[in-house]
């Protein structure tokens, strides 16, 4: 069945063809020249007598240089100049971050090129220019780097309690922040030590600690970056999400009055927040063309993306729910470690920020008390990627309510409704103090389950557990919130983020009736030419074809704060309309005295001006006829300027909030640990829908994204703190061929926050689909007594926790003696932040949690702790490799 089969859309599809094009499912406009290769990449810019450069890297995680000889390199052929990090000290600076989270935030300085130590394998230590790629590649081989290496930092725990040593030594410590949020404090709720105090004496607690591995964005186009410094305006094209703040940041860094650098960015081949950033190598290439006076280029390879490009999540979570014996939730406690890797980038220190607004996710908790802690480690540093802190803290919480749900004994859906916000509830405030302002969770539920079988996919289960099946079915649950939209600029101004959250549009009126639209928002895939096209078709009443949408230069896109937090829509399209209605009271006085009527008399209505109550057949205009009456000028009104053209600047007085249901179906193999995803079903609810088409393919992107961290995706560091999944060959991810078609749809409550009543949806399907399928496997594996599979799940991971659980059964049996009625015990020794661990990696078995009553344990059999016992069944497909097992059907 294909997605599509049970796609509804929007309110407007459900109830017929859309009345305007808001609500069709049309084709992007982008895709004929981005599918067929018509159109400019950043690594397609040839510039005349153009350099090429290579980065020399370091191989050590943490090391200081002793020395650097790049004599050999500079005698090579082709080769224009070798620059290392002493020699750009005077005028490189350091690295910007945009995101202090406290006063006494610790950060060291990240220049471009090391100068005197590197903190991560992969740090750049020389730059090579040449005159082709190859030369420069080949030179950049021929430097002589003489470094000292030290012990790394790599453990994110030890790192957090200053022991095995200091990622940075002259900073003292490792940590970088601790950011606190309490109910209490903020009056927003009550206290959380009281309530989980309270709950201990007669109530249930649940403490548990999960870990959010590393990962890589992968983003189908590697960075890269050209710099033409010949002209007046040092022009810099680069495969950047975001063109506005790099260009501010270039200004800021390297002292260059900002009215003297362009950027570009043309059309970019994704993002997932792994180009939300000002690189070194962006530094480094403007620098070498301004040292060379030739224009410059940098691509990198896919290694060297992996390697040094920014990483996403890396955090320890421990969490502690408090509740009354029937499951009503009283407290929530969250205690974060968050690796910041070596250094800060742009919004390091926020992303695990944006998710303390989310831990208490769709549900309704009294007390709610959130520490995190950023810790330096000598890896590539993180920063944002695809959900930034919301996937983070959704999973913890969704892995949480099942928690819950086992130990009061009802199914994972009942406790969720006991403790959501109903829909008749909004608009509500939560313990954060964040306003959701619409919503229904029933809703999206209810339909979710019909479309999923909910119940006979339970009953199936349950006979599988009766006949002690080796084959198990789990079944995951997901029931979302996010903010996004991202969003007021005071509220980013109390959390001291360094912008604000608002963007910029203009409308032009051109003299034919065609119409221009310049967004702030820089596309990367996500489809703005089409969608800002069809709002500006409605609101203007022109054809969708006559609708130009331009974004990405700095010159023609003057201002904007760019694309991130899926915040393009409900922001940048809030701007389009904006500019959209000043177009039209621009133009209404003249049409008045086209008509000869009072301006307060004139109505515009699809694109065309009339007098209110002429009757039929009376005179009327269009809006080109206005345009290019306006443009000639003949005849206007005094006092009334010969243009149109409107620009308009918004500002969201909230962060919009989209939810959804998804539910997981996984069978396990408990012989092989083997995951075969059997169904997925998502629900979501975004407001209305400017192009089903396109919510879709976002949906689609990002449900795989999320369920590769669930089962497949992570970066690995070995002890020497070199990244071991450097390529895809080692970092998996997965394929068409890996997944199997989802069944979508979509229920409406709009949003009260713009024009569009619409919500975010690129982050939607990565945030929810990660707990749904985690959930799913553990639901399967609960009977064994396991309560939790560190991500990614793969076969090995599943079958050593299944071996794990049956050796601590049997220990428990054998201590408990042969008293009738007597149950095992398992001390409650719940692992902890403090101290340390053998590899930061490696899963922390918890307590076994028991399900309800009266579902009964699998069967214990004797299995080999030989690894290599273990049958693992691929896929069939020549990509499959170790741990890649779960098929699609």
């Amino acid at each position: 069945m294909s997605a599509s089969d049970h796609h509804r859309g929007s309110p407007q599809e459900q109830q017929g063809k859309p009345s305007g094009e808001v609500g069709q499912a049309r084709r992007r406009k982008e895709d004929q020249r981005l599918i067929t290769g018509r159109t400019r990449w950043t690594d397609n810019i040839v510039l005349p007598g153009m350099v090429h450069i290579a980065m020399v890297r370091s191989p050590f995680a943490a090391a200081t240089i002793s020395s650097i000889d790049v004599d050999e390199a500079k005698k090579s052929p082709g080769v224009v100049g070798v620059w290392t990090g002493r020699d750009l000290a005077d005028e490189q600076g350091g690295l910007p971050c945009a995101w202090p989270i406290t006063e006494d935030q610790k950060a060291p300085v990240h220049a471009s090129v090391a100068v005197d130590r590197v903190a991560y394998a992969g740090e750049i230590v020389a730059v090579v220019a040449a005159r082709t790629p190859a030369q420069a590649r080949d030179a950049a081989e021929l430097v002589d780097v003489d470094y000292d290496e030290q012990e790394p930092v790599l453990d994110l725990r030890q790192a957090a309690a200053d022991e095995g040593g200091l990622a940075h030594p002259d900073l003292g410590t490792n940590v970088s922040a601790n950011w606190v949020f309490d109910s209490a404090e903020a009056g927003t709720g009550g206290d959380v030590e009281e309530a989980i105090s309270k709950a201990r004496d007669g109530g249930i607690v649940i403490e548990r600690e999960y870990r959010q591995q590393r990962l890589v964005p992968a983003f189908m186009e590697p960075r890269s970056v050209a710099v033409d410094p010949t002209a007046e305006q040092v022009v810099m094209w680069s495969a950047t999400q975001v063109p506005h703040i790099l260009r501010l940041m270039l200004a800021m860094t390297l002292g260059i009055d900002e009215s003297k650098i362009r950027v570009i960015a043309p059309d970019v081949g994704g993002g997932f927040g792994g180009k939300l950033q000002v690189t070194p190598e962006e530094i480094i290439t403007l620098l070498v063309a301004r040292r060379t006076g030739k224009p410059a280029k940098w691509t990198e390879t896919r290694s060297e993306s992996l390697l040094s490009a920014h990483h996403g999540r890396d955090q320890w979570q421990k969490l502690t729910l408090a509740a009354d014996k029937d499951g009503t939730v009283t407290g929530l406690k969250v205690e974060l470690l968050a690796d910041m890797g070596a250094y800060l980038g742009l919004v390091t220190p926020g992303v695990p920020i944006l998710g303390a607004f989310m831990f208490n996710a769709i549900y309704k908790f009294p007390a709610y008390r959130f520490d995190c802690t950023n810790v330096f480690t000598n890896k590539t540093w993180t920063d944002a990627y695809r959900g930034a802190g919301r996937p983070e803290a959704t999973f913890a919480i969704e892995r949480l309510m099942d928690e819950l749900a086992a130990e009061v004994g009802v199914d994972p859906l009942e406790i969720r409704e006991k403790n959501w916000i109903k829909h008749e509830e909004f608009p509500f405030t939560t313990v954060c103090g964040l306003e959701y302002d619409s919503g229904n969770y029933e809703a999206a539920t209810d339909r979710a389950k019909e479309l999923f079988d909910y119940d006979a996919l339970r009953a199936e289960q349950q006979q599988r557990r009766e006949r002690k099946d080796p084959v198990q079915l789990g079944i995951g649950v997901s029931t979302f919130t996010e903010m996004c939209g991202l969003a007021p600029s005071r509220v980013l101004g109390s959390l001291n983020y360094g912008a604000g959250g608002w963007e910029y549009a203009q409308v032009r009126m051109l003299p034919t009736g065609k119409v221009e639209v310049v967004t702030g928002s820089s596309a990367h895939g996500q489809g703005h030419e089409t969608a800002w096209s069809q709002i500006v078709a409605d609101q203007l009443g022109v054809g969708f074809d006559d609708v130009t949408v331009l974004h990405g230069d700095t010159t023609s896109s003057q201002k904007g704060m760019d694309t991130y937090g899926s915040r393009s829509l409900v922001v940048g399209g809030q701007a389009v309309i904006k500019a959209s209605q000043k177009v039209i009271e621009k133009a209404r006085p003249i049409a008045a005295h086209m008509l000869e009527a009072s301006p307060d008399d004139i109505e515009f209505e699809r694109g065309t001006f009339s007098v209110k109550g002429a009757g039929e057949g009376a005179k009327t205009v269009g809006i080109g006829a206005v345009a290019l009456a306006t443009f000639a000028a003949h005849d206007l009104p005094d006092g009334v300027e010969p243009s149109l053209d409107s620009d308009a600047t918004f500002d969201p007085v909230n962060f919009s909030f989209p939810h959804g249901t998804h539910l997981c179906a996984m069978e396990i193999d408990t012989e092989t640990g083997e995951s075969t995803m059997r169904s997925y079903v998502c629900v979501d609810d975004i407001g209305n829908i400017v192009n089903p088409l396109i919510v879709e393919g976002q949906i689609h992107g990002g449900l795989v994204q999320g369920i590769a961290q669930a089962l497949w995706e992570e970066a690995v560091y070995d002890e020497s703190g070199t990244l071991v999944t450097g390529s895809f060959v080692d970092y998996t991810l997965p394929t068409a061929a890996d997944t199997i078609s989802f069944v979508t749809d979509n229920t409406v409550s709009p949003a009260t926050s713009n024009d569009l009543g619409a919500k975010g949806v690129g982050e939607a399907g990565c945030i929810a689909s990660t707990p749904a399928v985690v959930n799913a496997v553990v639901d399967a594996l609960r009977p064994l007594g396991i309560h939790d599979v560190q991500m990614p799940c793969t076969p090995e991971r599943v079958w050593r926790a299944i071996q794990e659980a049956e050796q601590s059964g049997a220990q428990a049996a054998q201590g408990a003696g042969t008293v009738a009625g007597d149950e095992p015990t398992t001390p409650d020794a719940q692992p902890h932040f403090e101290g340390s661990a053998p590899n930061q990696d490696t899963p922390t078995p918890g307590p076994p949690v028991a399900g309800p009553p009266a579902i009964p344990a699998l069967p214990t059999r004797e299995v080999s702790d030989d690894p290599g016992h273990v049958r693992l069944r691929r896929s069939g497909h020549p990509r499959g490799g170790p741990g890649r097992a779960c098929r699609a059907r």
